[in-house]
């Protein structure tokens, strides 16, 4: 804990003020741990204590002077040199909604960006859509506007160059912005105006305010001006979006700017009141002004794991304040730099588990990450809260166990909390033997002095056993109950730790775990053991690391600045440029440290580019190589930017893209100013010092039955403090101090050094491939394998989504993964778009049928027709099989399939997107792929690939072969990829459990869906009184959807028969036989309400009748483009009025494409010859207005069932193609009015800036979104072309210059006029610049009559409070791409 660069002075205090406890860290000066002084309060304690950590300092400081200090008393702060600090009041503030009253001053057109945010909805199947609340409580729209003027997706490669800094903008149309890009000035703001509006703020009360102008990143001149006026008129704060992170995206720097808005005044109100508890002032300012004596050092930790000075602490960046010190305390305490071993944190406490990685020497930073529904773009540590902790509930639901996510939380607590609590995690370690009571703290019961309850836990576990036994038929014993909760909760806590470090390219198995919080010691090594890991360290100081980490924790420095260059690895111009940009942040973060205290000699800088491929998002923070990284890796470069980039690129998303530019983003700079020094020894040089021997049993505290894998048995247990340096205790063993208890199973052994407990795992392979028996199934290893073939999927998808280039996969989202048996029927599909649900398996079963017995090993499939369980041909399926050996021979058969679905951007037809408006046939629509071997033993068959994507596609009168084929070649090989990882998983399943037991639990997992879908099918028959359930809808064109469904109650069964739906259309609204399965999939799910596993059980109950010949089963030939993203959406309608389940949702994706470009034939050829035309091709959906239902109101401009792709953020949307977007807003009234009103949908107003080819493909511009039980339909959706037609020459003007001739003949001048056209629901137009297409879409119906009491149920988010990190934003892509 010794500081440098810092005079000597004093008691060095540092305090972390967690959810339940604040821990308190002490030292007098010495630096040393052994003369450290540990306190542990409780955060709130109204009747004794105001604050928490001026208790804690209080009471440190008695024990440093031996004097009392009555409570109440203002410190003396001579004897402190600092106090360094972590505290949750910012994350509390945001989780409880209890910031500050503060509004949001946005660009016109923009006033509902962040309540529409990425159009996505949270959870795909919850029909109450639930989104978070808006932190602002007004919003102020400004009249201005700038664009960029070049664009990323220009062909030619344009480059504006000009003079005029942004600073001259008031004479400039084009000025040069911070990034270096050309910016066009369209509408600069009227000062007046601004300041009547602010002023009428003001007048209202609000004193905070967050700006954030479109662009404001690169041309920050407008936002600064709302800023002056603001400060002028007396508001108490402003934060301006590119003060706090000049970086791309309106949507996420809005948020950070609102989120700062909110937060900074709740923190400033705290420092007040703590500082008012002290003699003398806090801070840098204050000990400059007091000389040192009567003033202290004082610093609060930042997200980013670096300390701030009191006076600079903002909201922003105090959101992760407190488990960032536990980062900064595991990272200095567990890694060695000599052996450079990576270790994943794993901080398990009461209320929330937290994940982190700590490799390399230096912290890993996310600049977007989601923290109680908010989304922020600040540079924050990646810490992943993923599960609810020792307080997560225990659940037996729908034949499988569950844990979480509700917690028990600190109220009432676990059952043995002595409060009446439910069964929680903490209980079922207590049960089994695994939790002390004797090293539990004494603070329950009614008079706040009695320990655990173990009887409350065993009574609670009794019954459960009971409940589980009668359910299944099983005889299980309490004891294994409780033990199969603990394997579920390590398994849902696993699987998250997994993606975090994969998804980054590193294994997981080549880490440590180190362990800290209360209940990690519990859970570490069979987590470990599940990771592959094989040592696990405990700090002595484990409870408490995240306030010893405020000890050991530098002072940093953030500057960031936008650019646009053009990174070349030979160009030194370029590096010449960005040098001098990091040096003059170097300069100006050097100033602001030495400001603090520091010297040159302990101020250190990390200097990093952002840096992405041209054309993608996916935005690298490489930091500057070291010396020996440049001379081992760089040939000696010590500004190899790029190659660094090109490096991690490879390792990160396993591919690069050597023919593309490599553009900077930002320019960022970390100034560190070092307090520590480095410990005296690290744990690897320990234990080669050390000399092991076993410890002598009979220093043992006492002996326990203690439950492990097979049954109980007698464990030794060990005081922590009566261990000895050297000491190895072999398990089973449990070693427990006041505040930690660690478990040590059989095959494990602990070693006791001078700063950690070092548990060394031994080699489990023997206990994982048991004997399992497939007679009857086991309820826990059913919930395990539940978890086990989900996550498979879902690791599918992540190495799709990572490996792939298009815009459509990484961005939007577009894809699908999942895992079937060997028949083709569904096992586990990863939540991601509902319409590829029920289809993929109709398309995989087809294929297993055409194939049988010619497969061999290395053979890949491929696929898009939709007779062959296609969807429409966009969504391309990638299918792999997997053998597995049978007989003594080496045959081999296949076990099960692996497939992924991806949505490419174009693959040929007669429009760039390949979503034809007005396509008749087929070919209309681009390649159609029947059945053929993409991947031939191994051998990637590019030629044929080729064959069927660019040049058949082209042999049809006016269409072109596929626009990008790159793009889909390196999407197929990335879904490829994805397959092969999902064989992979699968095959170490096999090598655990063998093929037999996994072939039965597939089919096992199959049956519990079916036996949830016949039980809503029972209870929906019961529900009607028996009758048939029946409902027609309408497409735009007048064809009918019409469904009867008639149910058996006794066995739960049920026909879905579409007799009297409409004929073959000759349009595109065919939807192939798969869509409709889809749909009632997707229905059933969400009827269920339940979380399910998602598989071919669930269609097993229901016959489905559809026509042949209807267009919901259409001939080979008929165009289907519009059947999956528009008639998918009426069945759905139609299904769901059949079960009077809610009012209709807007039953559209709005499908819009625009761009120019492909292999056409020429004006100028003669004989038909093609020629590529380079352009672009863009694709989107619009969001809409959700249906109300009998306890929920509609939600505004979200995407609805059948998909949920997010839309591109508005200024990237702009600098990668030619457009304006005039507006983005909700269309006010667009619901249905009710007892409870139906979402609104929204505007989406763009304007093109040079010829372009549009296209729309919508619906419900005719039939009105139904409404239910006397709520009113929502509004139809309207698409208006805004088009320049020339005016008609009038005969003469009239007025004084009637008859004269005009020197400048004005009037030979053409002049244009707006003339707004309608389009219709599907059209395409070649439109010109300056032009604009509106989309207004749909709203949600309405539920109920209007003026009848609301019944609207606001149903906790139980993951809201815990879910959080750039994960809690990865998962939200999944549930919601999902």
């Amino acid at each position: 804990m010794g500081d440098a660069g810092v005079p000597e002075k004093g008691i060095r205090i540092a305090i972390d003020r967690g959810g339940t406890f604040t821990d308190c860290v002490g030292n007098p000066g010495t630096g040393r741990m052994e003369d450290d002084i540990v306190i542990k309060l409780l955060s709130e304690d109204p009747q004794n204590y105001k604050d928490a950590p001026l208790e804690g300092i209080r009471r440190l400081m008695e024990k440093f002077t031996n004097t009392e200090i009555p409570r109440g008393k203002a410190l003396d702060t001579t004897k402190i040199e600092s106090i360094r600090m972590g505290t949750t009041v910012a994350t509390n503030a945001l989780l409880e909604r209890k910031g500050e009253k503060m509004a949001m001053v946005v660009t016109k057109g923009f006033k509902d960006c962040l309540e529409i945010g990425n159009q996505s909805r949270p959870k795909i199947f919850d029909l109450a859509i639930r989104r978070p609340d808006v932190l602002y409580q007004k919003v102020i729209e400004v009249d201005e506007r700038v664009t960029l003027e070049d664009y990323a997706e220009d062909p030619a490669r344009n480059q504006t160059k000009t003079d005029a800094k942004h600073t001259e903008s008031e004479n400039n149309e084009l000025v040069q912005g911070l990034s270096g890009e050309a910016v066009r000035v369209l509408q600069r703001p009227d000062e007046a105006k601004i300041e009547e509006s602010l002023k009428q703020l003001y007048d209202e009360g609000f004193r905070s305010i967050a700006v954030c102008l479109m662009h404001g990143y690169t041309f920050p001149v407008h936002e600064a001006l709302v800023g002056k006026v603001a400060q002028e008129i007396g508001f108490e704060h402003v934060s301006l979006s590119h003060e706090l992170m000049p970086m791309i995206k309106l949507v996420p720097r809005a948020t950070s700017a609102c989120a700062d808005a909110y937060l900074t005044p709740a923190i400033k109100k705290y420092i007040a009141g703590f500082e008012a508890g002290f003699e003398g002032g806090l801070g840098t300012e204050a000990t400059k002004q007091a000389s040192g004596e009567k003033a202290a050092r004082c610093e609060f930790m930042q997200s980013d794991g670096g300390l701030v000075d009191v006076d600079k602490f903002s909201g922003l960046k105090a959101i992760l304040s407190g488990p960032a010190g536990g980062v900064v305390g595991y990272a200095l305490t567990s890694y060695d730099p000599e052996t450079k071993t990576p270790v994943i944190g794993f901080d398990m406490g009461g209320t929330s588990t937290d994940v982190s990685r700590y490799g390399s020497g230096r912290y890993e930073h996310v600049f977007e990450t989601t923290t109680a529904g908010v989304t922020i773009q600040s540079p924050q540590l990646d810490i992943n809260t993923v599960a609810a902790g020792g307080g997560s509930r225990l659940f037996f639901r729908n034949g499988l166990f569950a844990v979480g996510p509700e917690s028990a939380g600190a109220h009432p607590g676990p059952a043995c909390y002595r409060k009446g609590g439910p069964l929680a995690i903490t209980d079922a370690n207590l049960f089994l033997g695994r939790l002390l009571p004797d090293f539990f703290p004494k603070i329950f019961g009614k008079n706040e002095d009695e320990g655990l309850d173990p009887e409350a836990s065993k009574k609670l576990f009794e019954d459960l056993t009971k409940e589980i036994n009668s359910k299944t038929g099983k005889s299980m014993s309490a004891d294994e109950v409780a033990y199969g909760f603990i394997k579920i909760a390590n398994e849902t806590m696993t699987r998250p730790i997994r993606s975090l470090t994969e998804a980054k390219g590193h294994d997981t198995s080549k880490h440590r775990l180190a362990t800290f919080g209360g209940a990690g010691g519990q859970h570490a090594v069979a987590i470990a053991e599940s990771l592959g890991i094989r040592q696990v360290l405990v700090h002595r100081y484990s409870s408490v690391l995240s306030a010893y980490g405020m000890a050991l924790a530098d002072v940093v420095d953030e500057s960031q600045v936008p650019e646009s260059e053009i990174w070349k690895d030979e160009d030194d111009k370029v590096k010449k440029s960005l040098g001098s940009k990091i040096d003059e942040l170097k300069q100006r973060s050097g100033k602001r440290l030495k400001e603090q205290g520091f010297d040159d000699d302990s101020v250190e800088f990390e200097e990093y580019l952002n840096m992405r491929y041209r054309g993608t998002e996916s935005a690298l923070m490489i930091v500057r190589p070291s010396e020996s990284e440049s001379k081992n890796n760089f040939g000696g470069d010590n500004f190899a930017f790029g190659k660094a980039f090109v490096a991690q690129h490879e390792q990160e998303f396993g591919f690069t893209l050597p023919d593309r530019d490599i553009i900077v983003d930002d320019v960022r700079v970390r100034g560190i100013g070092k307090s520590f020094r480095g410990m005296s020894k690290t744990a690897d040089q320990q234990l080669k010092e050390i000399k092991q021997k076993d410890i002598d049993q009979s220093r043992a505290y006492s002996t326990s039955d203690v439950y492990f894998d097979g049954g109980r048995r007698k464990t030794q247990i060990y005081k922590l403090e009566d261990a000895d340096v050297g000491d190895r205790i072999t398990g089973p063993a449990i070693i427990a101090d006041g505040t930690q208890t660690i478990v040590i199973p059989p095959g494990a052994a602990a070693i006791i050094i001078e700063t950690h407990v070092v548990i060394n795992i031994g080699d489990s392979n023997s206990s994982n491939n048991q004997q399992v028996s497939i007679e009857k199934a086991d309820p826990i290893l059913l919930s395990i394998f539940a978890h086990r073939f989900m996550a498979i999927a879902e690791q599918m998808g992540r190495a799709l989504q990572k490996t792939s280039v298009s815009t459509n996969v990484k961005e939007r989202l577009d894809y699908s993964c999942a895992l079937f048996d060997s028949t083709g029927g569904l096992v586990a599909n990863a939540p991601h778009l509902p319409v590829h649900l029920g289809s993929m398996s109709t398309c995989v079963r087809t294929q297993a049928q055409i194939w049988k017995g010619k497969l061999k090993k290395g053979d890949v499939l491929v696929s898009n027709h939709p007779e062959y369980g296609g969807t429409h041909l966009p969504d391309i399926t990638v299918i792999t099989p997997a053998f597995a050996p049978v007989g003594k021979n080496g045959e081999e058969e296949i076990l099960f399939y692996v497939a992924s679905r991806a949505h490419h951007a174009d693959i040929g037809g007669i429009l760039p997107g390949s979503m034809p408006p007005h396509s008749r046939e087929l070919y209309q629509e681009g390649a159609a792929i029947k059945s053929e071997l993409l991947v031939h033993q191994g051998q990637f068959d590019e030629k044929r690939i080729t064959e069927l994507l660019y040049d058949e596609p082209a042999q049809y009168p006016d269409c072109s072969g596929t626009r990008c084929l790159a793009d889909n070649l390196n999407d197929l090989k990335a879904q490829i990829a994805a397959n092969k990882k999902g064989i992979t998983l699968i095959e170490s399943l096999i090598e655990d459990y063998g093929q037999k037991v996994i072939a039965f639990y597939m089919k096992q997992i199959q049956e519990n869906a079916e036996q949830s879908v016949r039980s809503l099918l029972k209870e929906v028959h019961k529900r009607f009184e028996g009758k048939d359930l029946h409902a027609v809808d309408y497409m735009d064109d007048g064809s009918p959807i019409e469904l009867r469904i008639t149910i058996d109650g006794e066995k739960g069964e049920a026909v879905f028969d579409f007799e009297g739906t409409g004929p073959e259309v000759y349009g595109n609204v065919n939807a192939p036989e798969a869509v409709t399965y889809s749909a009632i999939i997707y229905c059933l799910r969400c009827l269920i309400d339940q979380d399910i596993p998602l598989n071919q059980g669930c269609l097993k109950p229901v016959k489905v009748q559809i026509p042949k010949g209807s267009f919901l089963s259409p001939s080979e030939k008929a165009a289907v483009v519009g059947g999956n993203v528009l008639t998918s959406q009426r069945v759905t309608d139609v299904v769901f009025r059949c079960f009077e389940a809610c009012a209709a949702s807007q039953g559209d994706c709005n499908n819009l494409t625009f761009g120019f470009g492909g292999n056409l034939v020429s004006k100028d050829s003669k004989d038909g010859q093609k020629e590529q035309v380079k352009g672009f091709g863009y694709y989107e959906t619009i969001a809409g207005g959700s249906g109300a239902g009998k306890d929920w109101e509609g939600t505004s401009g979200v995407h609805t069932h059948m998909t949920n792709t997010r839309i591109t953020d508005a200024e990237v949307f702009e600098r990668r193609y030619p457009v304006i977007l005039r507006e983005f807003g909700l269309r006010a009234g667009s619901g249905g009015n009710g007892q409870h009103r139906g979402g609104d949908g929204v505007i989406r107003d763009i304007e093109f800036r040079i010829p372009v080819q549009v296209s729309i493909l919508s619906e419900r511009r005719v039939y009105r979104p139904y409404g239910l039980h006397g709520g009113e339909d929502a509004q139809c959706g309207k698409n208006i072309w805004v088009r320049k037609v020339k005016k008609a020459k009038s005969k003469g003007s009239g007025g004084e210059h009637e008859g004269q001739r005009r020197e400048d003949k004005e009037d030979d001048v053409e002049q244009f006029e707006e003339r707004r056209i309608s389009m219709g629901a599907k059209n395409t137009a070649n439109m010109q610049p300056g032009e604009r297409i509106i989309v207004m879409t749909p709203g949600g119906g309405g539920y109920g009559r209007a003026g009848e009491k609301s019944q609207v149920d606001l149903k906790e988010d139980y993951e809201k409070n815990w879910k959080k990190g750039s994960l809690a934003n990865r998962l939200a892509e999944w549930e919601s791409s999902s």
